[in-house]
């Protein structure tokens, strides 16, 4: 089965000081952690894909107005606590392998090398239904 695991990091930066405060180091052990990660997936092969998101800054919430015309708010947004940094879809023989895996991504390190452990969420992915319905 599917699942998505989404990286989730508080927009108000009480969980850790912000990325673009961290050491060259830190960033590097972060990303190195990250690739590992990744390689180990794709060596088991249970990787579908992974991908770093643009912060909030750069993210668009758009909402169709009564006419069907786009309404955009551009972020950060002051109502968002959280914000989807990074996902991964894997394709994994259970959920409790998802649930590992999840931990395991949320102890990356963050400053001076202690592991974040930022919220990763479970999802597992749905597939469509039947043409029959």
């Amino acid at each position: 089965m599917k699942y998505m695991l989404l990286m989730q990091f508080s927009a108000t930066g009480t969980d850790f000081p912000g990325i673009d405060t961290w050491t060259q180091d830190e960033v590097r052990a972060h990303v190195g952690f990250m690739r590992e990660v990744n390689e180990k997936l794709v060596a088991d092969g249970e990787w579908v894909d992974a991908q770093g998101l643009g912060g909030p800054q750069q993210a668009r919430i758009v909402r169709a107005d009564e006419g069907g015309a786009p309404v955009v708010t551009e972020g950060p947004f002051a109502e968002t606590k959280e914000f989807l940094a990074g996902f991964w879809i894997v394709d994994l023989d259970s959920r409790q392998r998802a649930v590992e895996l999840a931990a395991h991504i949320s102890t990356a390190p963050g400053p001076g090398g202690r592991p974040l452990n930022m919220p990763i969420e479970v999802h597992p992915v749905m597939s469509a239904p039947s043409q029959e319905l």
